[in-house]
């Protein structure tokens, strides 16, 4: 696998910037996702018309009504304990200190009165840990999004040019709750693009970087049932290159057109297999204009705040900081009250560190 080396394109990029970028990517997506998330396209149509930046949720907003413009969800503040918990262990996560930490996070969420709790696979393994189950063996039945949504820390700290210690945490990352075929190659995926993407990839090379590298890496977790992300995730690329060509600027109606495609083809649930592939779609569609590819995701239907937020990370580690309006980064971050800045060089600290150890 060809992997662009950690030292090029500093002079167009820091890695400090490209990590402001991953998170704040995420927390972009998030937040232009959440009006939309969990409802159908015909919905959003009626109650938005068409998302085009930050917008307040409408009452009848089944996961988060009313919240305003710039709110994160859980994808952002999972990613964010995530992070600390990342750095703390020095690259290294504990099963039992991150199942304390997601069961602490649940109990905030709810004394908040807030709707915006676990994902089914998360809530099913920590119901397990509460009773007393051991939390490395409560993730081998999840299939869906949450490792993947929460990820990017990893992606950030961690370079694939050392495959061996990028699988390890990945795979500690998803143990808990998503220890499944699917939950591993779906967090594989989202944290090689960011990790790619910090060490200089464009968006449509990281993405194939991705791809190439969790084809090459031996599957870990629990096998289940369902459809591989991996391959999922190809055939989205594929559709996706279908309608719209390398180097062109979508046009409304092409945008119109792969829109009902994903919709319809790929889909846009939970489920890891669709909703990691619909990212990759929408990453690599937009790759020369991330906002739209952000506004694309939050007008999709179902688990948009979650698809933003994987490409966001993707689009960020790419682009840096830079690739998003400053004027919504900021109000974010007077709406949610998120630290990134002091994460995003903690992170980088760990990457930079054992950068300096490989041969």
């Amino acid at each position: 696998m060809t992997i662009v080396q950690e030292s090029s394109r500093v002079d167009i990029l820091t890695l400090e910037e490209r990590a402001l970028g991953a998170l704040w990517g995420l927390a972009l997506g998030d937040a232009l996702g959440m009006p939309t998330q969990a409802m159908t396209a015909d919905h959003i149509e009626t109650a938005y018309g068409e998302i085009t930046g930050l917008v307040d949720a409408i009452a009848e907003q089944p996961v988060a009504p009313l919240m305003p413009a710039g709110s994160v969800t859980d994808d952002t503040e999972q990613a964010l304990l995530l992070a600390d918990l990342l750095v703390a262990g020095e690259g290294h996560i504990d099963p039992r200190a991150f199942a304390t930490c997601l069961l602490n996070w649940e109990d905030d969420m709810r004394a908040r009165d807030s709707l915006d709790l676990l994902g089914p696979s998360t809530k099913a393994a920590l119901e397990q840990v509460r009773e007393g189950a051991d939390p490395r063996i409560t993730g081998k039945n999840g299939t869906t999004n949450g490792a993947a949504m929460r990820v990017t820390p990893i992606g950030i700290a961690i370079s694939v040019e050392d495959p061996e210690r990028f699988a390890k945490a990945v795979h500690e990352s998803c143990m808990v709750t998503h220890d499944t075929h699917q939950g591993w190659e779906a967090a594989g995926l989202v944290a090689a693009a960011v990790s790619a993407g910090m060490a200089g990839a464009s968006v449509r090379e990281a993405l194939e970087q991705a791809l190439t590298l969790i084809e090459e890496l031996p599957t870990l977790g629990h096998p289940t049932e369902k459809p591989s992300v991996l391959e999922r995730t190809k055939v989205a690329i594929s559709l996706t290159r279908e309608v719209i060509s390398v180097g062109e600027v979508p046009s409304t109606a092409l945008i119109h057109e792969l829109r009902h495609c994903v919709r319809t083809h790929v889909g846009t649930s939970v489920e890891s297999y669709e909703s990691v592939a619909a990212a990759f779609a929408t990453a690599y569609a937009f790759a020369e204009d991330p906002y739209a590819g952000l506004c694309f995701a939050a007008n999709l239907c179902d688990d948009t705040d979650t698809i933003a937020a994987m490409a966001g990370a993707i689009f960020g580690a790419c682009g840096g900081r830079g690739s998003f309006p400053e004027a919504d980064l900021a109000l974010i971050a007077q709406v949610s009250g998120i630290e990134i800045t002091e994460r995003a060089q903690a992170l980088v600290s760990l990457r930079t560190a054992h950068s300096m150890c490989l041969p």
